[in-house]
């Protein structure tokens, strides 16, 4: 969705040491995008949608030793944190994308960043039909899961229709599945199949679309579109993921909760299995740097504190140090406009104008964030400079909150800003801006922290009145995974419950537009009302970073998206 929502953190620079994808990573946010792999792309049929990402982003990461090759066995040790779930189809973080990403698969998958950024995975092939509203898929033969269980077209119709039942709870299905005609009736609970949804033989799925929509097949990159064991699902109940049937390179080892996880290699994988014996994630904390330097993680991002040792060349860490590029992500601070005072559009006007972005990035952050004034990032398919942004303008701040119907503090409503956390500074961002409106303006905020995976049911759910310390990172290469998705009046992950009609009639529009440039116009139009409405406080886009990558540590890759990594990771010591 990530949509992937990642942690925001005070702003490590690096590979973060337990991901929350959207938050996504190691402990999420700010951070550079998760290494992809380097496996060569295997053309598909689907015409490319992000003309934007046909240059190479694999900056970073050990190159293959063409002496030696790659070699066989070893363990990759990573600072993570608990994942909220390991179910595909309740994934909505970047923590738990991390790890399921490596574990199970679908029909299609994200590749290196090609002129066609969508590749194969179960499927070894598909084909367009019927206008672009019927798809059918033919599976590689001979699939199996982890567990030697065949794995047919049947797994996949009972896994959609899994994902988007009422009972499995899925706060994403019918965004990433809805498309698909008779899933909605399922979500609604009207119905337990679905059928635009038919299994033509055990390795062909056909799938119907309610209309031509350029960005189906990205969806399907998603974790809600990967593929269970129905038997490992219903044997086990709730438990079903504490020993989970799979289809990815690697397969859960175990899962100590607060300590470790483990993943070993899927010999079951359909295609070359992976070179490491085991990918192992410390839970228990600590401080990233002083772990790497002590051999007890292969990686990790470089924050502020020690940004200038490692950039020494005299310092010996120096010779492990790689450059990140920026991931397509947007950091910012959420509103809810049902909830008073975040009802007034020109109270929230007033509350960005009151915020001096540039000043923190020069004097917080030595130029190395990029302030935000728009939603889609530089450089990601959909970006336009166009876009007015609402500037440092603290004389019109005020004037906009004299004129909100919340200028009075004696009746303004109480402002709680949560963001995740379980004590100690809720992150320097975070502080900064409430700062900020209360020099420029005299608003008094009260900043409350709450347990990751709480925070992240309380955003669902609609329960946060305003919320900070995330980021969203593109889950796919186009547009429709920022604007659609987040702003769209009826989008499950529309978390601040924001609504204006012209902006949901041009991303209705963009979704059936065939004519990319009319796509794209349609999209920037509606990112211009929502940053006018002020629908959000965007703060930064993602930015060039730098992390350390372990010397014996091989085809460790990174991009600007989240991408599967660790089955091309080698380890030469």
């Amino acid at each position: 969705m990530t949509r992937r929502l990642i942690i925001g953190a005070a702003l490590s620079l690096g590979l973060i040491a337990a991901v929350a994808c959207s938050g996504g990573s190691v402990a999420p946010t700010e951070a550079p995008a998760l290494p992809t792999s380097t496996a060569p792309a295997v053309r598909a049929t689907q015409p490319a949608i992000a003309p934007d990402l046909q240059r190479s982003d694999d900056s970073a990461g050990s190159a293959t030793d063409a002496a030696s090759g790659p070699k066989s066995g070893g363990i990759f040790k990573a600072l993570w944190s608990d994942p909220p779930t390991l179910d595909p189809h309740l994934v909505t973080d970047g923590t738990s994308y991390g790890i399921v990403i490596e574990v199970f698969s679908g029909l299609v998958r994200l590749g290196p960043n090609t002129l066609n950024p969508f590749e194969p995975d179960l499927a070894e092939s598909w084909s367009i039909s019927n206008g672009g509203t019927v798809y059918e898929f033919r599976l590689r033969p001979d699939l199996k899961f982890s567990n030697g269980d065949p794995v047919t077209a049947q797994d996949f119709k009972w896994s959609f229709e899994r994902a988007a039942h009422p009972d499995t709870a899925s706060t994403v299905a019918e965004e990433f599945l809805g498309d698909i005609v008779g899933i909605q009736d399922i979500v609604d609970g009207i119905a337990t199949s679905a059928s635009g949804i038919e299994v033509i033989d055990e390795r062909t799925l056909r799938l119907t679309i309610d209309a031509p929509k350029a960005y189906f097949i990205a969806k399907l990159t998603y974790p809600t579109a990967f593929v269970l064991n129905r038997n490992n699902v219903e044997s086990l109940g709730k438990n079903w993921t504490d020993d989970p049937v799979s289809t990815g390179p690697f397969r859960l080892k175990e899962y100590r909760i607060g300590q470790r996880i483990r993943l070993a290699r899927n010999d079951n994988y359909w295609g070359r299995t992976a070179y490491l014996d085991e990918v192992v994630f410390n839970l228990a904390g600590g401080v990233a740097m002083a772990m790497y330097e002590n051999d007890e993680i292969d990686a990790t991002g470089v924050g502020l504190a020690d940004l200038e040792r490692v950039q020494d060349p005299t310092e010996e860490i120096n010779k492990d140090l790689v450059e990140v590029p920026p991931n397509f992500a947007v950091s910012y601070v959420g509103f809810n406009i049902n909830e008073p005072p975040f009802d007034d559009p020109k109270f929230r006007q007033a509350l960005n104008h009151a915020v001096d972005k540039q000043l923190i990035a020069d004097q917080v952050f030595s130029n190395l964030v990029k302030p935000a004034y728009g939603i889609i990032p530089p450089g990601f398919p959909g970006y336009s400079p166009e876009i007015k942004g609402l500037h440092f303008d603290p004389e019109l701040a005020k004037e906009l909150l004299a004129q909100s119907a919340y200028a009075d503090p004696a009746t303004r409503p109480r402002i709680i800003l949560t963001v995740p956390g379980t004590g100690g500074s809720p992150g320097l961002t975070t502080e900064v801006v409430a700062d900020m409106w209360r020099t420029n303006l005299g608003i008094e905020i009260e900043i409350q922290q709450v347990e990751w995976a709480t925070y992240i049911q309380d955003l669902h759910r609609g329960r946060l009145q305003a919320w900070s310390g995330l980021s969203w990172q593109a889950d796919y290469p186009d547009p429709q995974t920022f604007i659609d998705v987040l702003f769209r009046s009826d989008s499950a992950i529309n978390y601040g419950g924001y609504a204006n009609p012209k902006v949901d009639e041009f991303v209705v529009s963009a979704q059936t537009e065939q004519d990319a440039t009319r796509r794209v116009a349609f999209y920037n139009d509606a990112e211009q009302l929502i940053v006018s409405d002020a629908a959000w406080l965007p703060l930064w886009w993602g930015v060039d970073s730098k992390a350390l990558v372990k010397p014996w540590v091989k085809d460790y890759a990174f991009s600007s998206l989240t991408i599967a990594k660790f089955k091309d990771v080698w380890i030469d010591k």
